[in-house]
């Protein structure tokens, strides 16, 4: 389980883009001795830009994860996406990211760079949206992979912003 905190330090202007941290720590849920999950707590510590265009975001930036466990590595990580606001609702686009050697108990035990096509779908309420992607791997390790997940969000938030536009807290 997910759980993270986006905080904007430098302010997205018509010129500049918004500069922040989507700091996150991944809480075990299932048992790591049946290859789910790391069995602790770890950490992923990005910095990340986001850039909006009318109807069109660039986002991206770069990171490391931290995991200490055995049998699992400490690993670099990055990516860029663009996305498109299709209606009220719907945000689609491609994604490219990379990551480092995850570990020798971990599938991934070598270097990967993937690309997905996925989004969010908006629910009435703001607060929550569901993402989706499914993608595969253009470089090193062969990679397939396909995500859908809830997300609740909450806090202060700019009104006018997109729902998972860093934000100024």
């Amino acid at each position: 389980m997910e759980f993270g905190l986006k905080y904007g330090f430098i302010k997205q202007t018509s010129r500049r883009p918004q500069i922040g941290t989507f700091t996150m720590l991944e809480v075990p849920t299932e048992d790591s001795t049946k290859g789910l999950g790391v069995g602790r707590v770890w950490y992923k510590l990005p910095l990340w830009v986001n850039k909006d265009w009318g109807h069109w975001t660039v986002d991206g930036g770069a990171g490391y994860q931290l995991v200490k466990q055995t049998g699992f590595n400490s690993f670099p990580c990055g990516g860029w996406l663009i996305k498109r606001d299709v209606g009220k609702r719907l945000e689609v686009g491609p994604e490219v990211f990379s990551h480092g050697r995850e570990g020798m108990a971990t599938p991934q035990t070598e270097s990967s760079t993937m690309i997905d096509a996925g989004g969010y779908f908006h629910f009435k309420n703001p607060d929550k949206q569901l993402l989706f992607a499914d993608g595969h791997s253009v470089a090193g390790q062969t990679e397939n992979f396909a995500y859908l997940a809830m997300c609740w969000t909450w806090g202060k938030r700019d009104k006018t912003a997109a729902p998972d536009t860093l934000q100024p807290k």
